[in-house]
């Protein structure tokens, strides 16, 4: 008699007790997809030429709000221009009213500073007097005296990392 003997009535699978992590690594890769498509949208791009400093670079905040005079002496918040008379408008349109905002200040070489003192007075009047100077972070030169023995040109300075300063 060929015929075999069933462990197993009815209809009744057995149990499995492995994990399937199929589904996790599935979700994780769209996550990551979607992380690296986001980043680079929330940074600023607009162009200034940033004079150099040598202060320590102080913590950036989570969101920060940049203000931007660039060389024509328009400006920009963020990546957005915004005409000298509406700054104050704009700014509290963006900060919801909230006077405490630190504001990055940016602007570029070749603005004046009688230029860069009247848009300082404007956030002034404006109520926002957290203001951060944005700079590029360089190597502190050295003394005279210590000049390359080769008569070779000045070490490289650091890569552009932003440094801030200004009121607490």
């Amino acid at each position: 008699m060929a015929g075999g003997i069933r462990e197993h009535h009815g209809d009744e699978l057995p149990e499995n007790h492995e994990i399937n992590v199929t589904p996790f690594i599935d979700v994780m890769l769209v996550l990551l997809i979607i992380f690296m498509v986001a980043a680079p949208l929330s940074t600023v791009d607009v162009n200034v030429d940033l004079p150099a400093s040598s202060a320590k670079p102080a913590e950036r905040p989570d969101e920060p709000l940049y203000l931007t005079v660039k060389e024509d002496l328009s400006l920009n918040i963020g990546n957005d221009a915004v005409a000298r008379e509406q700054l104050a408008a704009t700014l509290n349109r963006v900060t919801e009213g909230n006077k405490d905002t630190r504001v990055f200040l940016r602007a570029d070489k070749a603005v004046d500073y009688g230029q860069f003192m009247e848009v300082m007075n404007l956030l002034r009047d404006a109520g926002y007097l957290k203001i951060a100077l944005v700079g590029l972070e360089t190597l502190p030169t050295p003394p005279a005296s210590a000049a390359p023995a080769d008569g070779g040109a000045e070490p490289p300075s650091a890569p552009s990392v932003p440094a801030t300063g200004g009121n607490p």
